[in-house]
Formats: C-alpha cells, sequence, structure tokens
C-alpha cells in the first residue's frame, strides 16, 4: 500500500506551434480499460486530426503504455509519458491531439510541442497526494468530545463527520504510520472511555 500521486478530475491543456495546434486531454483512471475507453473516446471526437498520440500510467500491475501514433518513433509518446512521470503521477492517461497545421516541425519541435501540451493540462489539473490510511470511528460521551475534538488536529486525524446523538461520533481517517500512536493517545486522553473502530487499506488525500 505505497503511497501516490494523482489528478482529481480531468483538465486540457493547449498549444499552438507554427500553425499546428496541440490538444492534450488528461483523465484520471483506474484501469487499463479505462484508459482505452478515454483513448478511443478522443479519437472519435477528433477524426479530423493527423495524429492522437498518448501515454497512461497505472498503479494496477505497475502498468504504462505510449503511442506515437504515426508520429517519427520517439517524437511523441515517449515525451508525453516522461511528462506524466516528472510529476510523479500515475492511474492517469493523456492523449495530446495533432491539428496539422502545414509546416514541419522536425524531431525536436515535435517532442517540445507533446510534452508541452502535457505540461500545461497538468499544470491545470488538482493533483492529489494520496496516504495510504485508516479510518476510525469513535464513539465517545458528550464531556469527552472537547477534549478530543482538540486533539485530533494534533495527531494528523482529519475528521469526515460528527454526529451528535445519545453520545459524539466522530468519523476520522489517520495515515496508516501514525495509526499506533493515534489509538494510544486518544485512549490515553480520553483514561479508556471511548470505542474505537478502526477501517484499514484506504487511500486519502492529505495534501
Amino acid at each position: 500500500m505505497d503511497d501516490y500521486r494523482t489528478i482529481a478530475a480531468g483538465s486540457v491543456g493547449e498549444l499552438e506551434e507554427k500553425k499546428s495546434k496541440f490538444i492534450a486531454s488528461l483523465v484520471h483512471v483506474s484501469t487499463e480499460e479505462e484508459a482505452i475507453l478515454h483513448i478511443n473516446s478522443v479519437k472519435a471526437a477528433n477524426r479530423k486530426a493527423r495524429h492522437n498520440v498518448y501515454a497512461y500510467i497505472l498503479r494496477e500491475g505497475n502498468t504504462s503504455r505510449y503511442s506515437d501514433d504515426g508520429e517519427p518513433q520517439g517524437t511523441g509518446g515517449v515525451p508525453v509519458l516522461e511528462v506524466l512521470k516528472g510529476f510523479g503521477l500515475t492511474d492517469v492517461c493523456v492523449v495530446v491531439t495533432r491539428y496539422f497545421g502545414g509546416i514541419l516541425l522536425g524531431t525536436g519541435g515535435l517532442a517540445r510541442a507533446y510534452s508541452g501540451a502535457c505540461k500545461n493540462a497538468v499544470s491545470d489539473a488538482e493533483i492529489l497526494d494520496m496516504c495510504s490510511c485508516s479510518k476510525f470511528e469513535i464513539k465517545c460521551d458528550y464531556n469527552l468530545y472537547g477534549r478530543l475534538a482538540r486533539l485530533l488536529p494534533e495527531l494528523g486525524a482529519k475528521t469526515l463527520s460528527e454526529d451528535f446523538a445519545d453520545s459524539v461520533n466522530l468519523s476520522v481517517i489517520v495515515r496508516t504510520a501514525d495509526c499506533a500512536a493515534f489509538r494510544e493517545k486518544v485512549i490515553n486522553a480520553a483514561n479508556g472511555k471511548v470505542e474505537m473502530q478502526e477501517t484499514t487499506d484506504l487511500f486519502e488525500n492529505f495534501r
């Protein structure tokens, strides 16, 4: 359960070079099937485009793929893939569509244009740093709520919800690395008068 970096939602980045227009469509994906669906969707929406270069990186199977889609070898897919790697992203797929402007760019110019459009899409995306964590359901009496409410942020816990009924029910998440210390300190602060249920193997954005 390693920490990882991804994006919250799709974004678009554009770049124009010598009348050629490059449009990068970046999305979050979880599987290779989702990546392929995105690639095919972009291609279908841009049938008049000369090229639809793509790259994707997945946690599933530690997979990465790319395609130059007819551009000279190494001028499209690899530069775009390297941008994704450079930002440390995974579970993402980007397709960079090129509408040819009639002027040849050369291998260096193509690589810069494709990577530049991809960088613009990443820059416009909300990046999430996903951390391995556990979710705690905490039940306590009202006279302990104030003490715990002050303590939880100090322990690095992120509160998801608070429910005030016969007792106070808190739902929080904590980084996996901090869980043992978190349990001990909450129990000590409440003098053992607290109920906690833990759900493990989750991910959450703590950025």
